[in-house]
């Protein structure tokens, strides 16, 4: 702000803030008429004010100030308001609010210096924090902690590719869609044993939190991460399953552990089987988790990984049989569709049309962001390591024993027990050995 001069009077700033009164009097008495007043596309103005001298068909003769008459389709004619609303305030008060009507008034108000064109009620004034809060790593710290700060700190730190920030004890994540390399060895070493304020806003730094607490106080630790669809809760809980592996790993490796694989593996390729069965695609996002999860990791006296437990509640168990126009069922059906896994795709009798099955094909059959060929290979290949089973994977080699788990009842399985279960002429065992051979 200039400093101002001594003994001078500051100048008016009312013919830049309001509409005369012997303006406003100028302009209502404008001519106009409703049904002749238009506003016609020009070139160099964008837009001319003009009057409808006649029709013939869809073509509008219309003239111009000077004398000049252009013939006009009648869809790219548009109305004009009454004088009335020139130069007015808020343009959401127009009578006729179209893109000649917006145009026009703004030019007239910046012709007549008035720069601004909204009015707005006091109460709905937020305060803005001085400049050395930018981007600001916590913004419980902020001097106005308001919604339009926090949201103006977010966007700026979001636009810089920092996704992660805090707000007290919580840390806010913005999902970017885009692979940065912030979830590396290298990266979570910067944050292991480290103080929160040491470094900057991230998960790994929430989670070794956590575990330094478990460890010092010896009390559990809860971490409880949440959003909307798309937030990227599916990507963190990963993310903080994998940072727990990596600094409760036990650095004592025996042929036992190589063969079957480490503990620590076992509790990281818990993913994609739970991925597999229990995430689809929905509109907003291509790998949406259906169901809610509880996962328990345990540690040893010393901190080193000792097990884990998941317990998993609500499962949308709807879109096993119906999808919109623009989601898919659970992946484990596109999975075992693509044919990566040798012999699954024979013993379950499946066709190679995905739209032969009308109760996974109701909506997409495919996502750009996802290969189904490459994960159903990663999920068969986790039993290596879950199942303690060298050489064996979970479809491959167990598709023949382990695929049907049934009970011995029929009348267990009520869709094909509501009539009869038996045939007197028939040795269903028998029947079955045949079909089998």
């Amino acid at each position: 702000m200039p400093k101002p001069v001594a003994n001078q009077e500051d100048e008016d700033p009312t013919p830049y803030l309001f509409v005369s009164l012997e303006q406003r009097r100028i302009d209502q008495s404008k001519p106009y008429d409703s049904k002749k007043s238009c506003w016609i596309p020009d070139e160099k103005e964008g837009y001319l004010l003009g009057e409808i001298k006649a029709t013939k068909g869809d073509i509008v003769s219309v003239g111009l100030q000077g004398g000049e008459v252009r013939d006009i389709k009648s869809e790219k004619v548009e109305k004009v308001n009454p004088p009335k609303f020139e130069k007015i305030e808020d343009m959401a008060d127009m009578t006729v609010l179209n893109t000649p009507c917006v145009l026009h008034n703004l030019r007239q108000r910046y012709y007549a210096k008035l720069i601004y064109t909204r009015d707005l009620k006091k109460d709905l004034l937020q305060q803005v924090n001085p400049p050395k809060y930018e981007k600001a790593e916590d913004m419980s710290n902020l001097t106005y902690l308001n919604d339009a700060s926090v949201l103006h700190n977010l966007r700026q730190r979001y636009y810089n590719k920092l996704i992660y920030t805090y707000s007290g004890l919580f840390c806010v994540a913005i999902n970017p869609y885009k692979r940065y390399p912030v979830y590396t060895n290298r990266c979570a070493k910067m944050y292991r044993g480290k103080r929160r304020n040491e470094v900057p806003p991230h998960i790994f730094a929430i989670s070794d939190g956590a575990y330094v607490d478990m460890l010092t106080n010896h009390v559990n630790q809860s971490m409880l991460i949440t959003g909307e669809s798309g937030a990227g809760k599916t990507e963190n809980t990963k993310k903080v399953i994998a940072y727990f592996a990596t600094v409760g790993a036990s650095k004592k490796t025996d042929e036992a552990a190589k063969s079957k694989g480490s503990l620590e593996d076992q509790v990281v390729q818990t993913n994609p089987v739970l991925e597999a069965f229990g995430n689809a695609k929905t509109v907003r996002n291509d790998n949406s988790s259906r169901f809610g999860k509880f996962i328990r990791i345990h540690f040893g006296p010393t901190g080193k990984l000792a097990g884990a437990d998941i317990e998993t509640y609500l499962l949308e168990k709807a879109r096993v049989i119906s999808q919109q126009s623009l989601e898919r069922s659970y992946h484990i059906f596109y999975q075992i569709m693509s044919g990566s896994v040798a012999g699954v795709k024979d013993i379950c009798l499946l066709t190679d049309n995905i739209y032969d099955y009308h109760i996974v094909s109701q909506g997409k059959v495919t996502v750009a962001s996802i290969d189904d060929a490459e994960e159903f290979s990663l999920t068969d290949s986790i039993s290596y390591v879950l199942l303690a089973k060298p050489k064996k994977n979970l479809f491959s080699n167990y598709v023949y024993v382990d695929m049907c788990f049934l009970s011995d009842n029929i009348y267990d399985y009520y869709n094909v027990s509501q009539g009869k279960v038996t045939v007197p002429n028939m040795d269903d065992g028998e029947e079955f050995q045949l079909a089998d051979g």
